[in-house]
């Protein structure tokens, strides 16, 4: 009752305020009004107020749970009533495995596995999520994920893509494999929140066997086998006891010397068998016919259910045998996926008896195919090669590793290569990188993975190439010159940059510091823009990482090709701004390719400075307690010491502020809190040299950041939403361009650019009337020096041309949002009838469709604290 009586007068002053408005002079509505907002959020809430009984006003904000998520099991509860219904328990029609990632250095092995009723997805490396919304496999459907072993290799990607699961509807995921998974769900909750809207599982490898529609999978347990031998680094969990340099209880929150140390697990991978269920035969009307059976009738239902269960029956005194009018029952082909990471893992795989009944000679039929994720320095060894040649010649070998060579980001290779004809300083052409390992010689016919390429197992059994995608930069390019006036832009350009007064940097000689912007999207990692991460090349030998977003190592790959171990080795500070998943869960890939990059060039390992949120700490702890050792790889040094007027509690945290300082050659290095979630931070630093780099973050306008950044000679700023947003960009806690301008103006900043655009703006962000010689938007991959910026904004006439249709349709849109808040803005509610029918309604006008898949994406992943 009290709850009623709240809304009452809730509405009574919002209805006096209506009529407030009403009597005072007119002038035009604007086309978000925060007042209409809130009425319609008061109507919603009325219609679904019922269910809501922890702080209602909050959810609210948040807006109304969707009840689409329930239509998930309905609908496979009714595909299961319909088949019962047909009799067409026969096992799926259709069902291939197809290659997500292939293994490569930027694209770490994944599967995806397509049946009439089912998918699932077999590991989730960083960049997973990121495929498989450019190649359109879709993950609403997903419902299952099998791990091979718990390496970040393998896990990168999965806080992401579990997050996506949630805001796409899916009800329920269940992950198998190493038992650890339940410690890697309860540590991920740390940045994530509370995952209530998805119902999350661990089936661990000592519950062998799983049964769905499609297949049983069978997880078998493989251990590694040292013979007294030292283990190689990063096998499953085996993390050292904590050294004195060991920053886990520094400076953290709760920290208690008393815990208990490490437990050492012995290393595991997990293999899976899949077998599918068997297919009868399909019934054949011809031969029926001719042998006379009752074809067309009510008669032929029984009939045709016994014969195609492998009876014969008599009709009209003649017998008839299954095999007259059915083809052969299949009986369900098995693959197998095998991860065998390192040399001590061969034995185990080779003398694995589940493994041994799928071979030549084994009591079950041989498996059709075999995916091995596998190094190739294991693939060498004779004990390896002696395995593969147990399976029987029919069975197929697929191979996911380094020595691919397929192009996974097509998308991305193929707007660098359009935005490389305006300018190919800026904008480099992409690179790949090659193992120089060489290949393996193998006793059995294989295949090589290429990203998209299929093995059906039904309705026929067969390599199927045509999903590959080509990467033909020359295709790219002919392609961009077709565009409308776009080549004369761009000779516009070049003319211009050929004047003396505009000549680039790099031509003077000034080569540092050197902007490489590896991520310039927000929220989720899409096929154009990548999420947060801005390299800041200081000087020739050391760099500066601003965010590291999920898929940050591989655009790193992606941008320094062969040279990617050189530019790893010299980063020696990250800055995190908060944690949002989009704006660190790339770190640890990161952390430890360095290592593997310090190693390869032969330089001393040394941790790098963490400059982040001390909350950081409680996922790391956790994932090192459980998962694999990362500790040793960072020297932290909590953002909040940073700031103006911060007292410093211990010696050690000055000495490694001190360090990082020395290390870049920085006068200064300064953080404060920005207007986003708890704990977010923006930042500037100030080299010796007089140069000084200010970053946003993720912020709505910020006093605190102006005054760091006072005098800037770049800013380097979110605007994540295009003006007349402003609501949503509060909402949301961004900035808009104009903004994020402004900031740059009030900060008397020399240059301003633009990053952390919305997804819906893929390619290109919609122009403000504020752009200014001063101003300058981010594209990944983008490359930019100190001298350059001036020509920056002569870049916009040429981008305008080439993303023409995407700024028309984009325009388009918002005129229709913009006719669409006008007539809200001129409804009023001044009748109970007219707010029944609303409640009724209860969800408001429906975004265009094109806005409502990033719109729901886009809403921050922020633990409500």
């Amino acid at each position: 009752m009290n709850t009623v009586n709240f809304k009452l007068k809730s509405f009574t002053f919002l209805f006096v305020k209506a009529r407030a408005v009403c009597a005072a002079p007119l002038t035009p509505p604007r086309p978000d009004s925060l007042f209409h907002r809130t009425l319609f959020q008061f109507l919603r809430t009325m219609a679904t107020n019922n269910n809501n009984n922890n702080n209602p006003e909050w959810r609210q904000l948040q807006g109304p749970k969707k009840k689409a998520k329930l239509k998930e099991p309905l609908r496979k509860v009714k595909s299961k009533e319909s088949r019962s219904k047909r009799g067409d328990d026969r096992g799926p029609s259709i069902v291939y495995v197809q290659v997500v990632g292939a293994g490569s250095r930027d694209n770490a092995a994944s599967l995806y596995v397509f049946s009439d009723y089912n998918r699932y997805l077999f590991n989730c490396g960083e960049g997973t999520q990121r495929l498989m919304q450019e190649h359109k496999l879709k993950a609403a459907r997903l419902d299952n994920i099998f791990l091979t072993r718990l390496s970040w290799e393998n896990v990168g990607g999965l806080s992401g893509m579990i997050l996506t699961l949630k805001d796409t509807g899916v009800p329920e995921c269940i992950l198998s494999g190493p038992p650890q998974l339940e410690n890697y769900l309860n540590a991920i909750k740390s940045f994530s929140g509370p995952l209530e809207d998805i119902k999350l599982s661990v089936r661990p490898y000592t519950e062998e066997t799983y049964t769905d529609d499609t297949m049983t999978v069978y997880q078998v347990p493989i251990f590694a086998q040292t013979d007294g031998r030292k283990l190689s680094p990063r096998l499953g969990r085996s993390s050292p006891s904590h050294s004195p340099d060991s920053p886990q209880r520094d400076d953290t929150s709760g920290a208690n010397p008393g815990e208990r140390p490490a437990v050492k697990d012995k290393p595991l991978v997990v293999a899976f068998i899949c077998k599918l269920h068997p297919k009868k035969g399909n019934f054949l009307v011809a031969q029926a016919v001719e042998l006379g059976l009752p074809v067309g009738t009510a008669a032929i239902g029984p009939l045709v259910a016994a014969l195609k269960n492998g009876k014969s029956i008599t009709y009209e005194g003649k017998e008839i045998r299954p095999e007259q009018v059915c083809t052969p029952t299949d009986p369900g082909p098995v693959f197998i996926v095998v991860e065998c990471p390192s040399e001590e893992f061969v034995k185990a795989v080779s003398t694995n008896q589940q493994l041994r009944r799928y071979q030549t000679g084994g009591t079950e039929d041989p498996a059709v195919l075999v995916v091995h994720m596998t190094p190739e320095s294991v693939l060498k060894m004779d004990q390896y090669k002696e395995w593969m040649k147990r399976f029987p010649s029919s069975t197929e070998h697929l191979i996911l590793n380094e020595h691919t060579c397929s192009v996974h980001n097509v998308r991305s290779h193929k707007i660098q290569a359009q935005l490389n004809m305006i300018h190919p300083e800026i904008f480099p052409e992409l690179k790949c990188y090659r193992t120089k390992e060489p290949q393996a010689a193998l006793h059995v016919p294989n295949v090589r993975a290429e990203c998209l390429l299929r093995f059906q197992l039904r309705p026929v059994m067969e390599w199927q190439r045509d999903a590959i995608l080509s990467c033909n930069a020359k295709e790219f390019v002919e392609e961009a010159a077709e565009v409308p006036n776009f080549l004369e832009e761009v000779e516009k350009y070049k003319k211009f940059c050929s004047t003396d007064k505009a000549q680039p940097s790099a031509g003077k000689g000034e080569m540092y510091p050197e902007v490489v912007f590896l991520g310039t999207g927000s929220a989720l990692p899409m096929k154009i823009r990548n999420v947060s991460g801005t390299l800041v090349n200081i000087s020739p030998s050391q760099s500066l990482l601003l965010d590291c977003g999920e898929g940050t190592f591989g655009q790193l790959c992606r941008h320094y090709g062969d040279g990617v171990d050189d530019a790893l080795s010299k980063i020696s500070t990250v800055f995190i701004s908060h944690l949002h998943a989009d704006h660190h869960t790339g770190l640890l890939k990161l952390l430890y390719q360095r290592e593997r990059a310090l190693t390869t060039l032969g330089k001393p390992f040394s941790p790098i400075y963490l400059i982040a949120p001390v909350q950081i700490m409680s996922w790391l702890n956790q994932y090192h307690e459980y998962c694999e050792e990362i500790l040793s790889h960072i020297n932290l040094v909590p953002n909040r010491f940073l700031c103006y007027g911060a007292e410093v509690p211990k010696q050690r945290t000055k000495s490694f502020i001190q360090a990082l300082l020395e290390k870049n050659d920085l006068e200064e290095f300064l953080t404060c809190t920005v207007r986003h979630c708890k704990n977010a931070f923006g930042c500037s630093f100030t080299h010796r040299s007089g140069w000084k780099l200010a970053f946003s973050g993720d912020t709505m306008p910020c006093d605190a950041l102006v005054d760091i950044g006072k005098n800037a000679t770049l800013l380097i700023h979110e605007a994540t939403l295009e003006d007349l947003l402003e609501e949503e960009a509060v909402e949301k806690r961004h900035s808009t361009t104009s903004q994020a301008i402004s900031v740059g103006m009030r900060m008397n900043a020399d240059f301003i650019m633009l990053n952390h655009f919305s997804q819906r703006y893929a390619k290109v962000p919609l122009f403000s009337e504020d752009f200014s010689e001063r101003v300058g938007i981010s594209f990944d991959h983008m490359r930019i020096r100190f001298g350059d910026v001036k020509i920056l904004p002569r870049l916009i006439p040429a981008l305008k041309t080439l993303f023409a249709e995407d700024i028309g349709e984009m325009e388009e849109r918002r005129e229709r949002r913009e006719l669409r808040h006008a007539r809200e803005s001129s409804f009023e509610v001044n009748t109970v009838e007219k707010m029944t029918r609303a409640t009724a309604t209860g969800r408001g006008a429906k975004r265009d469709p094109e806005e409502e898949m990033t719109h729901n994406a886009e809403t921050k992943r922020v633990k409500i604290s």
